[in-house]
């Protein structure tokens, strides 16, 4: 189960507790306060706190004191240009802190976005539980023949089981020698800190990852991409649900400029001026690589 007895019990007393504030605060936000939601089958992504909401970046973008006399609508506005300009420096005036339950081979990922503050579970203290990551039956895909980072055809019957076999004898396997080497019979062991380099990349992890609303939106363009990862983009997916709740007039304008806008080349644009002149320009007349062509024609064709 993604979440211990403890963890809820903990979560349940969190949320129990009301706590008055003079800081601005997001109603859509307070809801999923200390939440956790589940993601694969055993992870989760739960609020822990934030700062700032959608008025805070305009605060921020005006330099303002106070609220201001700005309307609402012009707020949106306002934040709709920034995106659209690249302004991003306003969007940084707003935090969130998650505690983030995944796999490692996914962490190792997410970690390569180095614009955040991140605090992991440490096994060089703690014992690691037997939890693993094993992909659903409609998520074990074979290598895919044309793109080397991503998956090809789903596979089925005798093959898929064998895959899931060794996937969960494997992980059951390294978990049992690490218990061994850590416990033997009584006697003191292997140090935590080497018995942890014999666990699988499928084992769990936890962390406390914050970062800022620019940084987020950052991560959230390439994860929750239709072709980032399957294991990352549930989560991406997971928390692009939190931030529209937070900041609905930044997710409206970063979903319609970043996730649904595209951006072109100068060669790109040229093109797009010629088409729009009823011109046929074709690939050899373009000026483009085959692989801008590609790439050009795809975000064209949606």
């Amino acid at each position: 189960m993604p979440i211990t007895p403890e963890q809820q019990a903990e979560i349940n007393a969190q949320r129990g507790e009301a706590r008055e504030t003079l800081r601005t605060t997001a109603p859509g936000m307070e809801q999923h306060l200390y939440t956790a939601h589940e993601v694969l089958d055993h992870g989760f992504v739960r609020v822990i706190d934030y700062m700032g909401d959608d008025s805070a970046i305009c605060q921020a973008a005006r330099v303002s004191y106070g609220k201001g006399t700005k309307a609402v609508s012009n707020d949106e506005g306002l934040i709709r240009y920034l995106m659209r300009h690249w302004h991003s420096t306003p969007f940084e005036m707003c935090e969130i802190k998650l505690h983030v339950k995944l796999p490692v081979f996914v962490a190792r990922q997410w970690i390569r976005h180095r614009t955040a503050n991140v605090n992991e579970y440490s096994a060089r203290y703690s014992i690691l539980d037997r939890e693993f990551y094993i992909p659903a039956p409609d998520h074990l895909n074979a290598q895919s023949v044309v793109n080397n980072q991503g998956r090809g055809a789903l596979l089925e019957g005798e093959e898929a089981q064998r895959v899931l076999q060794i996937l969960k004898d494997d992980s059951n396997r390294a978990y049992d020698n690490y218990e061994a080497m850590i416990s033997d019979e009584g006697q003191s062991g292997l140090a935590r800190e080497l018995a942890r380099m014999n666990l699988p990349m499928n084992i769990y992890t936890q962390w406390y990852w914050k970062v800022d609303l620019h940084n987020l939106f950052h991560f959230l363009r390439l994860r929750a991409d239709s072709h980032a990862q399957y294991e990352i983009r549930v989560y991406a997916d997971a928390i692009c649900k939190i931030v529209a709740d937070w900041v609905p007039a930044a997710y409206g304008a970063f979903e319609d400029y970043r996730m649904g806008g595209a951006q072109f080349s100068g060669k790109g644009m040229e093109v797009l001026r010629r088409m729009l002149k009823g011109e046929q320009v074709t690939q050899e007349t373009s000026g483009m690589s085959k692989g801008e062509w590609r790439e050009l024609m795809g975000s064209l064709e949606g």
